[in-house]
């Protein structure tokens, strides 16, 4: 590999993730497990990680020397995937594959299981070497997402022990605070005659596993690995109870529909996790490989979406969120009090390699606009979808510190806006959404300077001032008029200075800028203002024009960025790209608006999406339309929380799901896709 590939990003399009928070494994599509080869021309993501630490780099797999040949992969339910090889250097009486290796990986939360059953076909027994090696590189997420080699590799401090014994484990490794062990498990022989027992051999940080094997005649002989990992340093751990989507079943006359939404809750159940102070309280991971964390946003929004099928997701986001709920000022973490924060980590988060810009976050980091309005929005709404009363009781006091924190501290120069500045010189430079470096543009194409005041956060501090005085006047709390005095007054303040007109119609500005000027690109910021109230009828109808335009839908959902914006291109991370999330956003906000038919179209766009990525729809995609679309983003994260999630939105759009209401009573939508659409639990 050349110094220039290892300084790139590495690309997973193409690769196939399994997962059980906080584990993940990543494939080759044919489901080679080897980061010692090159992948698109760069640093390859695939090994076996827990956390943010990849334990293993390889795992490969040779019979009688030879790499048998993967012809099949598969996963057909969350943690676990069987890949089919043939061993092409045993003949046969004819041309045909006479043995076949079946691999299977199963994840939990803290073992990966390997076993490997070897079949033959032959009306002889067989003798064959079958070995194992895994590679033990320990390196950090940051060191592969920047295509660095890894420290922990270069510095002799992995440690791997085969004890002579003969007592399990059969190898032990350590480093740091991680330890692993590796076990074999006993072999399953037709003839049961013998228990092959490996041989082990340790070859700096590759440690080899080797059977002498008998396949009997037409049989089969299998024998394995259990490789468990204890990472106490850990900032997040595996959600303590059971999945409450695990016997819901999707189905449809549409069938994109529902393999779409049934693929979706697979993926969501592997993304469960909870932080060790409080197990029992679920929340939904950011995404795969990157963000395989507590994101306060991400977090927020997926919860959100999973209302119309459980409330236990959001109490426990909430309630996790609520424990990290800022007390003080901190201009290194950027807390204030009442702020709900950005991003959990173990260890300090330093950009490294293709990324090493200088940024350096630190575990507990609270560099976000929109979190805080938006855990408020969620408690909200949460118990207009039944969340116990005691449980949201609970929560006031944090309701009104969140509260307090839009009034006192979200507005950092006093103009009466919520907006949000760097104040280290190492942190995010933007904190809302579009959280790249270059998301916020003037409509030639330039990059705003900050302090920047997002149009959608105006909208979500409305909403949350209105949904927060709800919640108080339902508890007999105070406060709750001077909240909706507070919010009236952002309204006028928002309509007053926001709205812009490019000669084709008016519409809000993304933001403004640090000299208060309306940044006048046209982008799908916008579609998220719907629904909050803060927009009058007039305002609803420009900006339901401005967003169904051909510039701003894809026909797979609905672009970052108009593509009439200077700043556009189809594969920028957030000025042209779809982002099925924020297309669901856009989406329900049409149908609380009365959109319904403009919300459909949208909806028909992601089934459209979804199908094209295999029903696992990423992070986002590029914003190509019709043929050329939707292509992939190469370092998309797959699967994607609030992706995954935005699928139970368009079935609650669907189904006609409201808040509240029985589902027996809800009148579907009047589209093929809601035809036999129906959701069952076991």
């Amino acid at each position: 590999m050349t110094t220039s590939q290892q300084i790139r990003q590495p690309w997973m399009h193409d690769m196939r993730p399994i997962l059980t928070a906080p584990a993940q494994l990543w494939a080759e599509a044919d489901g080679t497990v080897d980061a010692s080869a090159p992948h698109a021309g760069a640093a390859n993501l695939a090994g076996y990680y827990v956390g943010d630490t990849r334990i293993l780099s390889r795992i490969v797999a040779d019979v009688n020397g030879e790499a048998p040949t993967p012809i099949a992969w598969n996963s057909a339910a969350t943690g676990r995937s069987i890949t089919s090889l043939v061993a092409r250097n045993i003949d046969g009486p004819t041309v045909d594959p006479s043995v076949r290796v079946t691999e299977t990986r199963e994840l939990t939360p803290a073992t990966l299981a390997e076993r490997f059953e070897i079949a033959s076909v032959l009306t002889e027994p067989v003798e064959l070497d079958l070995a194992v090696t895994l590679r033990f590189d320990m390196a950090t997420m940051q060191e592969i997402k920047g295509g660095t080699p890894s420290a922990a590799a270069a510095s002799g401090q992995v440690v791997i022990a085969v004890p002579h014994d003969g007592k399990e484990p059969a190898a032990h490794v350590t480093y740091g605070s991680i330890a692993v062990d590796v076990t074999p498990d006993a072999a399953n022989v037709a003839s049961e005659t013998d228990t092959p027992v490996p041989t082990i051999t340790v070859d700096g940080l590759n440690c080899t596993f080797a059977w002498h094997l008998t396949v009997p005649a037409r049989g089969s002989v299998s024998v394995g690995l259990t490789i468990a990992v204890d990472a106490k340093a850990n900032a997040v751990t595996a959600a303590a109870s059971s999945s409450p989507w695990a016997d819901v079943t999707v189905h449809a006359a549409d069938s994109r529909v529902a393999d779409w939404a049934n693929t979706s809750l697979r993926d969501l159940a592997g993304l469960r996790m909870a932080i060790p102070t409080l197990p029992d309280d679920e929340f939904l991971a950011a995404g795969a490989p990157w963000f395989f964390t507590l994101f306060g946003r991400d977090s927020l929004w997926a919860a959100r979406f999973m209302l119309p099928l459980t409330t236990r997701t959001a109490m426990g986001t909430l309630r996790t969120l609520a424990h990290f709920q800022a007390t003080e000022s901190n201009p290194e973490t950027n807390a204030d009090p009442g702020k709900i924060m950005h991003e959990l980590r173990a260890e300090t988060l330093v950009q490294t390699g293709a990324f090493d810009d200088g940024m350096r976050l630190p575990p507990l980091y609270y560099g976000t606009i929109d979190a805080t309005p938006l855990w408020i929005i969620l408690l909200g709404e949460a118990l207009r979808w039944g969340a116990p009363e005691d449980e949201v009781r609970a929560l006031l006091p944090n309701l009104e510190a969140a509260l307090a924190w839009l009034r006192d501290w979200g507005d950092c120069d006093g103009d009466g806006f919520l907006e949000y500045i760097d104040r280290t010189g190492h942190g995010l430079s933007n904190q809302g959404w579009k959280d790249s470096g270059d998301s916020v543009r003037w409509n030639d194409g330039r990059i705003a300077d900050g302090p920047i005041a997002l149009c959608e956060v105006q909208g979500y501090a409305y909403q949350a001032a209105m949904l927060g005085a709800d919640v108080l006047d339902h508890f007999g709390r105070s406060g709750a008029d001077e909240w909706r005095a507070w919010a009236a007054q952002l309204k006028t303040r928002f309509n007053e200075r926001f709205w812009v007109d490019d000669g084709r119609g008016r519409y809000p500005a993304i933001a403004l800028d640090r000299d208060k000027r309306p940044v006048d690109s046209l982008t799908s910021n916008i579609g998220h203002l719907l629904g909050t109230g803060i927009l009058d009828e007039d305002g609803v109808t420009a900006v339901v024009k401005r967003l169904v335009g051909d510039d701003m839908l894809s026909g797979y959902g609905v672009r970052t960025m108009s593509t009439l914006a200077g700043g556009y291109w189809p594969e920028s991370y957030h000025c042209g790209s779809v982002w099925a999330h924020d297309s669901a956003i856009v989406m329900n906000g049409l149908r609380a608006e009365g959109y319904k038919a403009e919300a459909l179209q949208v909806a028909e766009g992601l089934v459209s999406a979804a199908a094209a990525f295999g029903f696992q729809i990423p992070e986002l995609y590029s914003g190509d339309a019709g043929e050329n679309g939707p292509a992939p983003y190469p370092a998309a994260c797959h699967p994607q929380a609030w992706s995954a999630a935005s699928s139970v939105s368009v079935l609650s759009l669907l189904l006609g799901l409201e808040p509240g209401a029985p589902a027996d009573a809800a009148t579907p939508a009047d589209s093929p896709l809601a035809q036999g659409l129906r959701i069952e639990r076991d």
